[in-house]
């Protein structure tokens, strides 16, 4: 058996939580591989929005076994909220979800930290969601990481030990005022590590390879977006984790030849939040136009996301680099209302024209656009292919014929029944 990989191509937000919700009855195992607290996969289903920021998006169907990967950094503050608030709605997931003892902890020292660092930074600053997810990541590679199976010995040792090297961090470098906001935030922290105690810690490298071994299906969920991976995206405003295909092999500690389809989702325009290039951002009304009527504001931060046109450079960097096999468009009712479409398919870069991906986007990266004609008509009724307008179907071929790589979903709405499958 092979492992299915799925990502999104853009920078985050593309809709990844709604299609693993679809596609998730093909499958045994949903698992996460990356990423931390930031991403936020809204689902939409029986009239009810559930928006997931650090469990598998495979966890509101039944007999699914969800596994939170060891390329993961856990906030137990913010696990447990999550946890909560599904329990109230009837989904208890101590037998279906399961957490890798390699995953590493977010500590609210974390948070603070990078709170100062993006103070420090002033003008320059990367736009973090101030989660503490760069500096948990910081620590990992530094080999200072707490690891949730630290939990099950000596503890609260190893914690005190993390907190006093960043508490003099703060104290003496960023001169940040800390002892009020961590003895707030401590309190609920530790309330989330009893949670995360309550669930089956396991070595998931171990647990995945034997699943695989005995024929069960799995899908690994990417987070946030192929342009913020921390090697590949438009660095430094990036992410702190590896977002792409290999970081499925080492989130989750399965080997390249065990990766088989390879789902790259990307939305109909672009959007990105925070700080960074963007070389088709609309900073004018019909940025607006399609903020407004994508309703494209952060799931988690409810910050409002920057829009522009499709970008075809960036997305078939992303598609190389991921082995993308297959393609899904969400979002395409976004684009009912416009008379013409524009999509990028090369930049001008110092007065020359190309399509590869540069070492880095800045202010001299001009996007050159070809127009398409609007489809002028609502999707969000359409059922199946039978159904398309045909400007959505040229459209469709047209960015197929300049990927090289079939559209094989497109959405066109929120909820679970608006997916269309060519």
């Amino acid at each position: 058996m092979k492992v299915d990989v799925l990502l999104g191509l853009q920078w985050g937000d593309e809709g990844k939580g709604k299609v693993v919700d679809v596609l998730t009855p093909r499958y045994d195992v949903i698992t996460r591989f990356q990423g931390g607290p930031n991403a936020g996969h809204t689902l939409e289903f029986n009239n009810i929005k559930h928006v997931l920021h650090t469990i598998p998006s495979g966890i509101f169907r039944d007999d699914k076994i969800n596994i939170i990967g060891n390329g993961v950094v856990i906030d137990p503050c913010i696990f447990k909220k999550e946890i909560d608030s599904l329990l109230k709605l009837g989904f208890d997931l101590k037998k279906t979800l399961f957490i890798s003892k390699k995953a590493h902890l977010i500590l609210p020292t974390h948070r603070l930290l990078d709170a100062a660092s993006e103070a420090a930074k002033g003008d320059a600053k990367i736009g973090s969601t101030l989660k503490g997810i760069g500096p948990a990541y910081r620590d990992k590679i530094g080999r200072d990481g707490l690891r949730v199976g630290d939990i099950l010995s000596g503890f609260m040792e190893k914690y005190k030990s993390r907190v006093k090297q960043h508490t003099d961090l703060l104290t003496k470098y960023y001169r940040f005022d800390y002892e009020s906001a961590l003895t707030d935030y401590e309190t609920a922290w530790f309330e989330g590590i009893e949670t995360i105690k309550q669930f089956q810690l396991i070595d998931s490298e171990i647990f995945i390879n034997n699943l695989i071994e005995s024929g069960k299906t799995v899908i690994a969920e990417g987070a946030q977006g192929t342009m913020l991976d921390i090697d590949f995206g438009s660095y430094p405003f990036v992410t702190s984790s590896n977002t792409i295909t290999a970081g499925a092999c080492t989130g989750l500690g399965i080997a390249p030849n065990k990766i088989g389809k390879v789902y790259g989702i990307f939305k109909a325009y672009c959007t990105r939040v925070g700080s960074g290039p963007f070389p088709t951002e609309l900073i004018e009304e019909t940025g607006q136009k399609l903020r407004d009527i994508g309703h494209e504001y952060g799931s988690t931060t409810g910050r409002p996301r920057r829009c522009g046109w499709l970008d075809l450079v960036a997305l078939k960097y992303a598609i190389m680099i991921d082995g993308v096999t297959e393609l899904i468009m969400m979002k395409a009712d976004v684009l009912d209302d416009f008379d013409e479409i524009k999509v990028c398919t090369k930049y001008k870069i110092n007065g020359e024209l190309t399509d590869e991906f540069p070492y880095e986007l800045d202010g001299q990266v001009e996007p050159i656009y070809e127009i398409l004609p609007g489809w002028k008509t609502p999707l969000t009724g359409v059922t199946d292919v039978s159904g398309m307008p045909d400007n959505l179907i040229r459209y469709i071929h047209f960015i197929e014929a300049k990927m090289k790589v079939p559209v094989r979903i497109v959405s066109v709405g929120p909820d679970r029944s608006q997916t269309i499958e060519r």
